[in-house]
């Protein structure tokens, strides 16, 4: 009988302190899935302050970008460039190339997608108007033309802005809401 007794015990003894060491360890479990949650949820979030951060940087920038090119395009028209003229469009040219450089490291492939066609579209404007500023245009480039191709740039900074407002989820087609059609 003692014998049984004390076997008895020992099982005991041991289930209570293997009960104890099982809930330490599922507790254990439970902490670390939660502060990788934690990481997970906060990691999250600096990337999409870091994303929202480039985006309407890029966007500002290539719209100015934009902006500077067709301002100088109406002073080679209407009156002759000037340095300070240059200047301005020069450092427009390089805060964009800055920005895009950014997104480039940043914006998932869809983003970048749009981004390397407003980059590419704006650099063949300004290569186009360069070349006039100089006298050598390319074969078939007038400042017409250089004015025609900056003002389709703007079709694709609205589709670079529209790609960045999904990505960023504020954009009601990324919700899959669409707006109602206009009342009369």
């Amino acid at each position: 009988m003692e014998l049984g007794s004390v076997l008895i015990a020992v099982a005991g003894v041991a289930g209570t302190l293997g009960g104890a060491l099982l809930t330490q360890r599922g507790a254990e479990r439970a902490k670390r899935r939660e502060i990788e949650l934690v990481r997970v949820h906060e990691e999250t979030r600096e990337s999409l302050s870091l994303r929202r951060t480039c985006y309407a940087e890029l966007n500002r920038d290539a719209r100015q970008f934009t902006t500077a090119l067709n301002r100088h395009l109406h002073i080679m028209a209407e009156r002759g460039v000037q340095p300070a003229d240059s200047e301005v469009l020069d450092e427009a040219k390089t805060a964009h190339r800055d920005r895009y450089s950014e997104a480039q490291m940043i914006a998932p492939d869809a983003v970048l997608m749009c981004a390397s066609a407003v980059n590419k579209a704006l650099n063949e404007v300004y290569g186009q108007v360069k070349r006039l500023e100089r006298g050598a245009p390319g074969p078939g480039e007038t400042l017409e033309g250089a004015a025609r191709a900056q003002y389709k740039v703007w079709e694709l900074l609205r589709g670079m802005r529209a790609a960045m407002r999904r990505d960023l989820g504020v954009s009601q087609e990324a919700e899959g809401v669409t707006s109602p059609a206009p009342t009369a």
